[in-house]
């Protein structure tokens, strides 16, 4: 059976032409290097190289072994430099999944800076609106969350990285455009635009409609936060987004904001992630430049 040995045994023979050469290379005698290259012909049943040539000439199965040598050796050599930079902490792999476009307006700065201090960490970036992030970070087939829904499941961590107060965005001349807050109750006879996940990912139903038992007459889905205002400035609709997410549209008056309730409703965003990644290097500093980002690039936000 060929082992990794062998292999290198096989291209130090070959990147030197002779026994002898490929004896010192390999920091072994040039006896025991015939010895091992005896026990391997007689494992195979087959020779590998013509005796007495300079340079060594190989057989049709010493090439095959070469061949397999060539393409094998590079990659167990990557993989033995990737593991002890993951053992350092220097290297990793950090997926993301996204739980709301509005993220993106802040978490992409952060990112930018996370990548320029940490080049070895095999960044990738998901919407989670195509499936159900969470589970998916419990399986282990992503490393991080950004949610407003955390969920009870054994394993995973939630770390919060600021609260944020959702609020109706309606057109300015909404018959809901002179109201000081929202009712639930206003939303009724209202047709809800939001993103295209279960209503129970949302805010606006989680925190404010739901409790109430009152659900909107309609709802039309859009994926994209701008898709979403430009419908609510046509009057096809109010929707419910964080407030940090309307702050360039209400500077432009293009459309206005409401508060859910005389109270106000307060959410918090976090990074879910799985408990035995807490320790990770990479990914505490990513938590750390993450939270950095949101308070510099976003208005209206207040820390947890």
């Amino acid at each position: 059976m060929l082992e990794v040995k062998h292999l290198k045994t096989i291209i130090a023979l070959e990147q030197t032409g002779s026994l002898v050469d490929a004896a010192e290379r390999l920091y072994m005698t040039q006896s025991a290097l015939s010895h091992q290259l005896k026990d391997l012909e007689e494992r195979l049943e087959a020779p590998l190289f013509v005796r007495k040539t300079k340079p060594v000439r190989f057989t049709v199965s010493g090439e095959l072994v070469l061949k397999l040598a060539r393409s094998v050796l590079p990659m167990f050599e990557q993989t033995n430099r990737d593991l002890k930079r993951l053992l350092s902490g220097s290297a990793g792999r950090l997926h993301m999944a996204i739980e709301c476009h509005s993220c993106f307006q802040w978490l992409m700065p952060a990112i930018d800076k996370f990548r320029d201090t940490w080049p070895d960490v095999e960044l990738d970036l998901a919407s989670g609106f195509s499936f159900a992030p969470l589970p998916a970070l419990k399986r282990g087939n992503i490393d991080l969350v950004v949610t407003s829904d955390p969920q009870d499941i054994p394993g995973i961590h939630y770390q919060p990285l600021f609260s944020y107060q959702p609020m109706l965005a309606v057109s300015r001349h909404h018959e809901l455009a002179d109201r000081n807050f929202i009712e639930a109750e206003d939303l009724a006879a209202q047709t809800l635009i939001t993103y295209p996940v279960e209503k129970e990912r949302l805010d606006i139903f989680n925190l404010f409609l739901s409790p109430a038992g009152v659900a909107p007459e309609r709802i039309r889905h859009a994926e994209m936060t701008i898709m979403m205002l430009q419908l609510v400035a046509s009057g096809r609709g109010v929707a419910a987004l964080p407030n940090w997410a309307l702050t360039e549209y209400l500077e432009k008056d293009y459309i206005l904001a409401k508060s859910l309730g005389e109270e106000s409703c307060w959410a918090t965003l976090y990074a879910a992630i799985r408990v035995e990644q807490l320790e990770l290097p990479y990914m505490a500093e990513f938590l750390s430049v993450a939270k950095e980002s949101s308070f510099q690039q976003l208005k209206g936000i207040k820390a947890v």
